[in-house]
């Protein structure tokens, strides 16, 4: 079993996994800074001058009306932080945009990659583009 296991670790894919959890985990802490320095304060300047973080709605009046998110919670009070949930919002259509972007730019260049092999015109087999025979069912074939 631990034979095993160390053939499982030493597969390719189990280390690119590894790999791409620490580069996500990083690119996650990029777009947080992002987020929360450079594209939200705009958007709250041009929305009054709102700071998006510090929004909440107080759900328990009895204990006083808290000046702010950390006072609220310094004092156990309980709130609905929705300004950090528009912030994750904001973060995760960015990460979701970015993947779109990279898997599109690997895609397309999937499809440029020039085809090694066509098909045979009697059998449909696969065969390499400087073949004059088939493999398969032995008809000549002019080279392409």
């Amino acid at each position: 079993m631990l034979k095993e296991f160390k053939e499982f670790l030493a597969r390719g894919n189990v280390v690119d996994l590894a790999v791409a959890v620490i580069i996500g985990a990083a690119f996650g802490k990029i777009v947080t800074s992002l987020v929360e320095g450079i594209i939200m304060p705009p958007i709250g300047l041009l929305l009054g001058k709102v700071d998006f973080s510090s929004l909440f709605l107080v759900l328990d009046h009895s204990k006083g009306a808290p000046a702010s998110l950390a006072d609220a919670k310094a004092k156990g009070i309980p709130v609905v932080a929705y300004g950090a949930f528009i912030n994750d919002i904001v973060n995760f259509a960015i990460v979701a945009f970015v993947i779109f972007i990279i898997i599109k730019a690997v895609n397309s260049r999937r499809n440029k990659e020039a085809p090694t092999t066509r098909d045979c015109p009697h059998c449909l087999t696969a065969i390499p583009f400087a073949a004059t025979r088939c493999a398969a069912c032995c008809a000549e074939l002019n080279a392409a």
